[in-house]
């Protein structure tokens, strides 16, 4: 069998190939290795099965040759220059010829390009092209993550010109067109340090044919006004397809002028906006809504601390500092009421599981780690946006227009049976069947809330599910509960929401956007590769591979297929360049503590040993099984616990115990602890500890890709790390998203000049698409002239 594939190097020697086809993984022996480096394309063949019964495969084609270049340490020994990469999935050093060193210095951190590749009786050659200075230098943790992860992370000089030459406001010309929501009181809602603000809320009580219910307008910056397809932005923002939330620092999808000033919707200026104009009834339903462009002016920019506090008191300080405001936060409350109810109807997944927030001193180094509190006002803004992208997932379907839906499958047969099993030997009661509904897990969680593993329970629930994608196949979303689901609020920071903006405008004015993306990212992906050449051609000619049924041809959805695959790749690159960076300043933050006892709690069993996240400090280490003592453990796969041959002594999850820091490998990204204390209570035992492994993600927009617990990747079962859902960054951004629902919209007036769209309730509109209200404000002109604006029903 031959089978083409990357491959992915292993820090002992060993590598694995990742098959383009979507067969298992194959085995490369250390022998096979030196001859291909990490990242590699390859054709192996199988030749036989390794002694864990993986199929071993022998390399016979090397197709394409790694360029991303290599980051580490310049060393001079016995006279040779050589590179330590800092990426131990790299198993060679790497010969630097003297005349190719530069500028460097024995020490420093460099990058180095192959010029003469691995082969079985040589090691690879390169040269310096980058010096980025001290391993120990504040930052660099970054510079070698961006460079490790291939993030791109400076704009072109053409992306840069076309951002300086855009004007730094709204100008009367933009305005043509658009709704005029600047009476609207539309208020940004985000954390203390967020600096791009991509959404603004506004919400007031309305009738609904006969019911009570809710307006909720949720406008989105109009970032496609600026960035338009095949510009230099464009590129650049494609090719990174997100922004990525380092500790202190953000690498942005767009240029600052932009990001935090053209398209952010600061406070007390016009911004341009799309709006997802909506009406929900007292149940949370949504029964219309409506798209169209506007200009806005927010009204406050509100911290989550400063709303969950008005909530809380609405004769308090910052509600005094805020009065003309209150009522439309207590409006926004009211409809966020309504939205849950109706999210647990649904029986939406909603996993609690503890974060962590990384606070950096003025050097970049840690210091501290706290719990994130998660308050009702990051609930609020969270219903707010599932209920925006719900509308638009509706509204791309129903217009039978090409896009990227956000796509989350339910867990697969092997990973829901090993947690059957787990879950069976806690003692828990889970009716979960062989195709579960999402309300399945939330009852499982809802059962195990007050157990002291209940976070690892959580854990394992997510890894038993799928990871959430971008494609243009709509499946619907498991863990939101929803049937049709995309991305249209982060549009600063999110490609695919973007692309949305853009479909959806597409499809008010009558047309269709044809997604024409570099023809070289389109013919790079495994999806493409797969195809024949013959089939390549034709894609690449734009010409249909199958015969034309649907209004979409396969090429078209070829080219949407090839962008989500990107999008879904790079997201999953910033997840890992952004824990890599994590775990090494966690490291930094322990190397002082060799020696101190700390009590944790156990977040992870494996057969080689146990991992434990301590209580007081938020850092996870491994307790290698050697470390357990004289006595030989037993892995019970199905307990997820080791137990001792002699004694029966259990070490299982949520355990809590004593352990003392014993080695700290900043190169490793890795802690190892000393067992001091034999577990303080068993498993499943009242406990008040506060142990948990993992960050917690509050929203399941924001659970783990991939988790943050180290483990051996060479282990498939259901408790190593793999992607779930969504990561949130661990900055203070938020990240949101969400949705489906119920019934749709009628495009606005495209005339220049627009009048503000009229409200008709659900009932009259029925079988028509429902029209959502009025935008309360003036119609916007290229004059400028305005009508009066409609007085607002409100209430206290």
């Amino acid at each position: 069998m031959i089978v083409e594939g990357i491959v992915q190097g292993h820090r002992d020697g060993y590598g694995l190939v990742v098959s383009e086809q979507g067969a298992q993984d194959v085995y490369l022996a250390p022998q096979q290795m030196r001859s291909v480096m990490h990242l590699d394309r390859v054709r192996v063949k199988i030749v036989r099965q390794d002694k864990r019964g993986r199929p071993e495969g022998q390399v016979i084609e090397i197709l394409e040759r790694s360029r991303r270049p290599v980051i580490g340490r310049l060393l001079h020994e016995n006279g040779i220059w050589l590179l330590a990469p800092e990426d131990r999935r790299y198993a060679q050093d790497i010969l630097i010829p003297a005349s190719s060193i530069g500028a460097a210095k024995v020490g420093q951190v460099v990058s180095v390009e192959i010029s003469e590749p691995a082969s079985p009786y040589s090691q690879p050659m390169g040269k310096v092209t980058e010096v980025l200075g001290a391993l120990h230098d504040p930052g660099m943790e970054i510079e070698i993550a961006v460079r490790k992860y291939g993030v791109p992370h400076r704009f072109s000089a053409e992306t840069e010109k076309q951002a300086a030459a855009l004007p730094g406001h709204v100008r009367e010309k933009d305005r043509e067109g658009r709704y005029d929501l600047t009476d609207v009181p539309l208020v940004t809602i985000d954390g203390e340090d967020a600096r791009d603000f991509d959404d603004a809320v506004y919400s007031e009580p309305v009738r609904i044919g006969r019911e009570d219910g809710f307006r909720l307008i949720v406008a989105i910056a109009d970032v496609s006004h600026y960035v338009k397809p095949g510009d230099p932005l464009d590129f650049d923002a494609l090719e990174r397809a997100t922004s990525v939330y380092f500790p202190r620092r953000v690498i942005p999808m767009l240029p600052e002028k932009l990001s935090n000033g053209l398209c952010s919707l600061n406070p007390k200026v016009e911004r341009l906006c799309m709006v997802s104009d909506m009406l929900i009834n007292s149940q949370g339903e949504l029964k219309a809504y409506q798209f169209y462009p506007a200009v806005m002016r927010s009204q406050a920019r509100f911290t989550y601390t400063e709303v969950a506090a008005i909530l809380e008191n609405t004769r308090g300080p910052e509600a005094q500092a805020n009065a003309a405001l209150v009522p439309h936060l207590l409006h926004l409350y009211d409809v966020y009421t309504a939205l849950l109810k109706a999210r647990r109807l649904r029986g939406a997944i909603d996993l609690e599981v503890p974060e962590t927030q990384i606070v950096c001193d003025a050097s970049g180094r840690i210091e501290k780690i706290a719990l994130r509190t998660r308050n009702e006002a990051h609930r609020l803004i969270e219903e707010c946006m599932l209920a925006a992208n719900v509308s638009a997932a509706d509204f791309l379907e129903r217009n039978k227009h090409p896009g990227l839906y956000r796509v989350h499958e339910g867990p697969t047969p092997e990973k829901l049976a090993l947690l059957r099993s787990f879950l069976k030997t806690l003692g828990i009661a889970a009716h979960i069947g062989d195709d579960p509904e999402p309300s399945d897990y939330q009852q499982l969680s809802d059962a195990a809330r007050d157990r002291p593993d209940a976070a690892q329970i959580n854990a394992l629930m997510l890894r038993s599910m799928q990871q959430a994608i971008y494609t243009p196949h709509n499946s619907g979303h498991f863990g939101l509960a929803y049937t049709a689901y995309a991305h249209f609020t982060s549009p600063i920071r999110r490609y695919p929401d973007l692309l949305t903006h853009r479909a959806i405008k597409a499809i008010l004015a009558g047309g269709k956007y044809k997604l024409q993306p570099p023809e070289s990212l389109v013919l790079s992906l495994p999806s493409v590769q797969s195809k024949s050449k013959a089939a390549q051609a034709k894609l690449k000619a734009g010409e249909d591979i199958v015969p034309k049924r649907t209004k979409t041809s396969s090429a078209d959805v070829m080219v949407w297929e090839a962008v989500g695959q990107h999008c879904s790749a790079n997201e999953r690159r910033a997840d890992e360049a952004t824990r890599d960076v994590e775990s090494w300043l966690k490291c930094w933050y322990m190397r002082d503590k060799l020696g101190e006892e700390f009590v944790g709690a156990i977040t992870a069993v494996t057969s080689f040993g146990i991992f434990v996240q301590l209580t007081s400090l938020f850092v996870e280490g491994l307790i290698h099984i050697s470390e357990l003592g004289a006595e030989y453990f037993r892995f019970d796969e199905a307990r997820n616990e080791l137990r001792g041959e002699r004694t029966g002594k259990r070490y299982g999850l949520g355990d809590r115990v004593l352990v003392q820091v014993s080695r700290v490998d900043l190169d490793g990204r890795k802690i190892d602890f000393r067992m001091v204390a034999d577990p303080l209570h068993p498993a499943g035992a009242p406990s008040t500890a506060n142990g948990s492994g993992s960050r917690r993600r509050g929203r399941l927009e924001a659970m783990l890709a991939p988790l943050d617990t180290p483990m051996d990747d060479s282990d498939s079962s259901l408790f190593v790390p793999h992607a779930a859902m969504e990561r949130a960054p661990s900055s203070s951004k938020r990240k949101r998203g969400g949705g489906t629902m119920e019934s749709q919209s009628a495009p606005a007036d495209e005339s220049a000049t627009k009048k503000a769209p009229k409200a008709k309730s659900a009932a009259a509109s029925k079988g028509q698409g429902a029209t959502a209200g009025k935008p309360a404000g003036r119609k916007a002109s290229a004059a400028g002239k305005s009508s009066p604006a409609k007085k607002r029903s409100r209430t206290n």
